[in-house]
């Protein structure tokens, strides 16, 4: 099976991105890895490419998967024959957002008054 060319459209530290990160190394291929946050080329490349100012998107040969989680990635890949399963675990969540998109819990108070 040849690697497939794959582009991401991902930020440095989100949880969503490095959860596509871990994915595509989890089958091991290589991807060219384009910072939307530091990079401003790059995130309109992105938003031309898609329509959309959402991320993480990836661009596997050709085919665009925009706003999109790990997770969503490799069920893609396998539908698509892109890669076949393998029972390796991904190095980090593959569907866990961003630290501040996280919920935020607080305690219950069950107390009658």
């Amino acid at each position: 099976m040849s690697k497939p060319k794959i582009v991401a459209y991902l930020k440095p530290t989100c949880g969503w991105s490095q959860g596509v990160r871990a994915v595509l190394r989890k089958y091991d291929l290589p991807f060219e890895d384009r910072d939307i946050i530091n990079d401003p080329l790059q995130r309109q490349e992105m938003i031309e490419k898609t329509g959309q100012m959402l991320s993480p998107c990836v661009e596997i040969n050709g085919h665009m998967l925009p706003d999109i989680s790990g997770e969503e990635v490799e069920a893609w890949m396998l539908a698509n024959n892109v890669v076949t399963p393998n029972d390796r675990v991904p190095e980090a969540p593959i569907n866990q957002p961003c630290a501040h998109e996280m919920p935020q819990f607080s305690p219950l108070n069950f107390t009658r008054k």
